[in-house]
């Protein structure tokens, strides 16, 4: 399917890779309590997860992934359960920085997810987990804190590697600080220490959509639920995930017809228009309204500092060495600020590099630029033996 073009197939064939990403995860679940940042506590955690490769003799070449808001678990076909491509496939496979014949990776679905872990969108009752629509608030410091649970799980007492974009390095910077001595190496990309108002902002139009649809009733729904205030969502989303001149090199003015006959007619949609429309509607035929919801909020809550003393004192506790990449068209968390985090953490006495993506793709670039991030990871990775 071209760019510009809408497969009246692509919901289908999204819910059938989600059942794919099904058959090969594995579940993890804990029947102690977790008591969360918010002060409430689950009475059992259910983490789903999916492995790649072999923990070595010395148990010291396990990485761990972390997806962004609306990924999975699924992040390689190399996890042996579903031949569908992950979203991360580009790095994680043979010949590939995340070798599965030399490292083993584990990827987990964050907690407050739609992808078997618990999150908002598991009913009550019997597992004696919340009403769907009283689920507790999680952090991103709640979805680190699930990691290290999974990890203990695993016997990991040590990380040669933590990376993520978007959501994910927002995680992967809670891990560094909560537990200084977890990883050797730390890769945020695209995400910083803190949420800024500007992300907060887009978050809360997305929000607002969803809220203000009459499906939504209070998270209380069955089936598809809010759908189009999840697609409205989405179509928000998109605009600060691409760059504005992707947009204006794939899409300029062109409309469904250029002709002149329909110039005035509000149903002769521009292609922009359509190609943000299609986006929606693809998320909302494989993904939760709730657990979009929480997810993004736990973006919103973002800050290391928080409850630690603030920014500086939170970097201080970092022992990793990081290698923080930003994305040069990155709309939704700037390269300056990127840039900045560096800067920041190496005045807190930290050890950290920076490197940039040049890309036209936005913040979407580190799920499309792998080969790029190939070099910048096995570079990095090689420096660090």
């Amino acid at each position: 399917m071209s760019e510009n073009s809408f497969d009246a197939n692509g919901a289908k064939a999204h819910r059938h890779a989600g059942l794919d990403e099904a058959l090969g995860r594995k579940i993890f679940l804990r029947h102690e309590p977790f008591l969360l940042d918010c002060g409430q506590a689950l009475p059992h955690t259910r983490i789903a997860y999916e492995t790649c490769g072999e923990l070595n003799a010395a148990r010291e070449n396990a990485v761990l992934v972390v997806h962004a808001l609306t990924g999975s678990a699924h992040a390689s076909s190399c996890s042996g359960g579903s031949e569908q491509p992950g979203w991360w496939e580009g790095l994680i496979g043979p010949g590939k920085v995340l070798d599965p014949g030399r490292r083993f990776i584990i990827c987990a679905n964050l907690l407050g997810g739609c992808y078997g872990t618990t999150g908002p969108s598991q009913e009550g009752g019997e597992t004696g987990l919340p009403d769907f629509a009283k689920f507790p608030v999680v952090t991103t410091r709640d979805m680190a804190r699930a990691q290290k649970i999974l990890l203990d799980h695993l016997g990991i007492e040590k990380l040669e590697l933590a990376a993520g974009g978007s959501l994910g390095a927002m995680v992967v910077w809670e891990l560094a600080v909560e537990y200084p001595g977890l990883a050797k190496n730390v890769v945020p990309i695209a995400g910083g220490p803190e949420a800024s108002a500007w992300v907060i902002a887009l978050n809360a139009a997305a929000r607002r959509a969803i809220l203000d649809d009459p499906e939504w009733k209070e998270g209380r729904y069955s089936g598809e639920g809010p759908r189009k205030g999840l697609e409205l969502a989405r179509m928000i989303a998109m605009i600060s995930y691409r760059s504005p001149a992707l947009f204006e090199g794939r899409f300029a003015r062109d409309r469904e017809d250029d002709g002149t006959e329909r110039v005035f007619d509000s149903s002769n949609l521009f292609e922009v228009e359509r190609y943000l429309r299609y986006q929606g509607w693809k998320l909302a035929g494989r993904f939760d309204a709730r657990s979009y919801l929480c997810l993004a909020g736990a973006m919103d809550l973002h800050d290391i500092g928080r409850q630690r003393g603030g920014l500086e004192p939170a970097l201080g506790r970092i022992s990793a060495e990081l290698l923080v990449v930003g994305i040069s068209t990155d709309v939704l968390f700037p390269a300056r600020e990127m840039k900045m985090s560096v800067k920041r953490l190496k005045a807190a006495g930290g050890k950290a590099s920076y490197a940039e993506l040049d890309s036209p793709y936005g913040h979407d670039a580190f799920l499309v630029e792998c080969g790029r991030l190939n070099e910048l990871l096995s570079g990095f990775l090689e420096r660090r033996k």
